[in-house]
């Protein structure tokens, strides 16, 4: 028996980091957005055969417990208890890796859905949720998805209005940002314009919501591919175009079909790594049980 999930990519439409706890994990407050650019993840019960199977059509993603769809199978057996005879776990890749979209996260999101399905279902959603927290702090979003404000260390979700119905195209260069290099850069900030920001503003129209869009770790990168991928969206009619995450990926945000394709037309002729994907209002989503 396998379930195959829907692993949806998220952009940040709006990030700012609020503190930094004793235990050395940063707090924020981000409003996530979940988009149709995502993995496909393929979890299937091998009874008779014990352990975790990987694998990935990137070859340059780990496919033993360095991966985070492994610690997030481990941390459902030992919450539910229920022995693991054999699971194996196929990543269709298509969200690009260091990148800030959650490709990892969402594909942990997606491993937790479907075993909560192939074994019955003993966790509620607010259960999985709970407990994805303690593998990565972007799954519980990942799991519910949709337009929320995250807050604590990403633990605290409030959905909020769904986006407006628009065009986002993403774009990434060839040079990725590690996450742990970035919060270090952000602590090393004297001080941070932005000490918080209306929520309201993000329920909105899509061109105050565009208007409102930032990521406070656009000040501390030096990458001249996002500078490049920034300019060619805003030149095709972009509303706004801002780093997701910790980077490198920016999304711009259009209300043109056909402004947005020619962006991403533009992007991919470039050499850059270019997606045309609009919101979604959900998180992993199985798709077929069989």
């Amino acid at each position: 028996m396998k379930a195959e999930v829907l692993a949806p990519a998220k952009i940040n439409l709006a990030l700012h980091i609020t503190g930094k706890r004793p235990d050395g994990f940063h707090t924020l407050k981000t409003v996530m957005q979940s988009v149709s650019l995502c993995d496909i993840v393929t979890v299937e019960k091998t009874d008779g055969e014990n352990g975790i199977e990987i694998s990935c059509t990137d070859k340059s993603i780990p496919t033993d417990g360095r991966n985070i769809v492994s610690k997030a199978a481990e941390a459902f057996f030992n919450r539910t208890n229920i022995p693991n005879r054999g699971i194996k776990i196929h990543i269709e890749k298509h969200i690009p890796s260091e990148a800030g979209l959650g490709g990892g996260s969402s594909d942990g999101a997606a491993v937790f859905a479907a075993l909560n399905r192939l074994y019955g279902e003993p966790l509620t959603e607010e259960e999985l949720c709970s407990l994805s927290a303690g593998t990565g702090a972007d799954i519980p979003f990942c799991i519910k998805g949709g337009t929320t404000l995250c807050e604590g260390i990403g633990e605290i979700l409030t959905p909020i209005k769904p986006l407006t119905d628009c065009h986002i195209v993403i774009g990434k260069g060839e040079k990725g940002v590690s996450t742990k290099e970035a919060y270090n850069a952000v602590d090393k900030l004297s001080e941070t314009e932005e000490s918080g920001f209306d929520t309201a503003v993000f329920e909105g129209s899509i061109e105050e919501i565009a208007g409102s869009c930032f990521n406070l770790f656009e000040k501390v990168s030096d990458n001249e591919e996002i500078r490049s991928i920034k300019e060619t969206m805003l030149a095709k009619g972009a509303l706004c175009s801002v780093m997701s995450g910790s980077g490198s990926a920016v999304f711009g945000i259009f209300t043109d079909a056909e402004q947005a394709e020619k962006a991403c037309l533009e992007l991919n002729g470039k050499g850059f790594f270019s997606a045309m994907c609009r919101p979604v209002d959900h998180g992993a989503k199985i798709i077929e049980i069989k």
